[in-house]
């Protein structure tokens, strides 16, 4: 595979200042910690704003969006660099087709990934979809099946179109937190963890909101209903998980193919024979042994020895 294109990280001179000022921060206190370079791997059902958000975070249009057609089928992975940081963020096809996880796009996207190690795992899906289902749970069970249970300790949730009227008379913050609440049962379930197996606190849930109607503070920040700079926030998100103690996860061929079948168990073969001898063909000997010196001996084999009597 070629190398990639890495470019100037142009983009981020478009953010308001404000942005820019708080980026530059938590880009140097990634620096401080020998952080140089950032990949970051965006995955989720389609049309739930992921390649949006790719762009968003990289202040240009880097990946095509479009709402009238459908996800590319190939991962794409856009770089940017600035003052010896280099980001990289890795957008995905959906992950469903035909309403069942699509197995094919999640081989080439490990296929994509080999020898590249995911600093941050985007788990992208939609603040305004009402409800989860066991498809949201297969999908989080995919995405642990090939990557590990790990990678959660380096994942966010990210929720798009964030900028939203709740339904039923609820208030943002009550609407945000049971949907927040729904799909992080959803992702334990589906990565067959428990709330104690996450490094410091859960899974984080970050809102978004990608659309050019997104409502704008004073210093032209986009901003989320609750005030929140939203851009701002989701980065330094991004930047507490990745220090929080836990390691990236390197894609090898042995994590995408999983363990090597012919090597399954041989580890185990000396201790199934020393078994074997042992508590088998030891005691079979010994069975065979004792059969022997009880069984009576004709009287032609004592006469032999000079223990049978002289009648005859």
């Amino acid at each position: 595979m070629a190398s990639q294109l890495v470019r100037e990280w142009i983009g981020i001179q478009q953010f308001p200042a404000a942005t820019q000022t708080r980026l530059s921060e938590l880009l140097g206190k990634l620096k401080q910690e020998n952080v140089s370079t950032l990949t970051i791997l965006v995955m989720g059902k389609g049309g739930v704003g992921k390649s949006s958000t790719v762009n968003s975070i990289i202040g240009e249009r880097a990946v095509a969006v479009s709402a009238f057609q459908s996800e590319g089928p190939r991962p794409v992975m856009v770089s940017r660099s600035r003052a010896g940081f280099t980001l990289n963020i890795i957008d995905t096809p959906g992950l469903v087709e035909g309403g069942y996880v699509n197995d094919q796009a999640l081989e080439s996207i490990k296929r994509f990934l080999l020898n590249k190690t995911i600093d941050i795992l985007l788990y992208v899906d939609r603040l305004d979809a009402y409800r989860v289902d066991n498809l949201d749970r297969q999908i989080v069970k995919a995405i642990t099946d090939s990557f590990g249970k790990g990678i959660w300790n380096r994942g966010l949730v990210v929720l798009t179109h964030a900028q939203l009227s709740p339904p039923d008379g609820l208030s943002y913050d009550d609407f945000f937190s049971k949907r927040s609440e729904a799909l992080l049962k959803v992702v334990r379930l589906g990565a067959r963890i428990k709330k104690q197996d996450f490094k410091g606190s859960a899974i984080p849930v970050v809102l978004v909101e990608n659309s050019g109607r997104c409502n704008k503070n004073e210093s032209d920040e986009k901003i989320l209903p609750n005030g929140t700079a939203w851009i701002p926030n989701l980065v330094k998100t991004i930047t507490d998980v990745v220090l929080n103690g836990s390691k990236g996860i390197l894609v090898d061929k042995k994590l995408i193919e999983g363990p090597n079948p012919n090597e399954r168990g041989k580890i185990l073969i000396p201790v199934i024979l020393a078994f074997q001898y042992f508590f088998v063909v030891k005691r079979i000997q010994k069975a065979i042994r004792e059969d022997i010196a009880k069984e009576s001996k004709p009287l032609w084999e004592l006469r032999d020895m000079g223990l049978a009597n002289r009648q005859f």
